[in-house]
């Protein structure tokens, strides 16, 4: 790596300006919001639009030195491919047939979650999580249409309105889970068989409770997995720049000696009395 590009990439790696980053893409947030704003846009409309371009430019900026820095290696990183991407979004014109990018401009505020390493770590660990969280979804729809199955056959005939049908008791079921308004769901049945209450607290606490603690487990083990990964992560890359600068060190040191050998070399030799 050349001189310059290490400098650069020592620079883009810096505590303060990745929070100077952050400090304009919280701006640029806000501007998105303001955009939206008529009343706003009508007095400050031109200052507004003036702010956003300039923070777009402080991300062009960024993303070039981030490309200068690491070369095509930029591209090895799912977040510095997605930065990438919203920075190209955001200097598509928004307006004629290039409206439709106008909406995705709001993808600028998703830059927090690749500039900030504790979002990283959470949206990493949702990620992971989407094996397991699948086959959780999976027990729940079993679930939900084992009871619309037999709240139909139970109470169809005579709450037709929420369990007339499969369809329509998969969305009771559904709404029940939820806790949305569920006495009232349940209590047509619950008023024609007393017993019906039994049932429904049953679902309940298999499909809400059991399931989603589930999804609490697996949501923990996947975010403690991925904060272990990413201290080892944290400390090769520390173990890595601690390798560097005791080459370096080293390397000074050898040119040092080979300076005070061609020095010693040059003295002439002490005279014999």
């Amino acid at each position: 790596m050349s001189g310059s590009r290490a400098a650069v990439r020592r620079l883009v790696e810096t505590g303060a300006f990745q929070w100077t980053i952050i400090a304009v893409i919280l701006v640029n947030s806000a501007v998105i919001g303001l955009e939206v704003s008529p009343r706003w846009m009508a007095s400050y409309g031109d200052a507004t639009t003036t702010v956003g371009w300039v923070t777009v430019g402080v991300f062009v900026v960024e993303i070039s030195l981030r490309l200068y820095a690491y070369g095509l290696g930029f591209f090895r990183g799912p977040w510095n491919v997605f930065d990438f991407l919203v920075v190209l979004i955001s200097l598509v014109p928004g307006g004629g047939s290039y409206a439709v990018f106008r909406v995705l401009r709001v993808l600028r505020v998703l830059r927090l979650l690749s500039t900030v390493r504790s979002m990283r770590l959470v949206v990493g660990a949702l990620v992971s999580t989407v094996p397991g969280m699948a086959s959780i979804g999976a027990l729940l729809a079993m679930l939900l249409y084992i009871g619309a199955v037999m709240a139909t056959q139970l109470f169809g005939d005579v709450d037709p309105e929420h369990f007339g049908s499969l369809g329509t008791s998969v969305l009771s079921m559904f709404q029940i889970t939820t806790g949305d308004d569920w006495a009232n769901v349940v209590r047509p049945a619950t008023d024609a068989y007393p017993w019906a209450w039994a049932f429904f607290i049953l679902f309940i606490v298999m499909a809400t409770y059991i399931v989603l603690n589930l999804f609490i487990a697996v949501a923990v083990e996947a975010l403690d997995r991925e904060t272990t990964e990413s201290r080892e992560e944290l400390v090769e890359e520390i173990s890595e720049e601690l390798d560097e600068s005791s080459s370096a060190i080293l390397t000074a040191l050898e040119d040092l000696k080979a300076q005070v050998a061609a020095l010693e070399a040059r003295l002439p030799p002490p005279s014999v009395s």
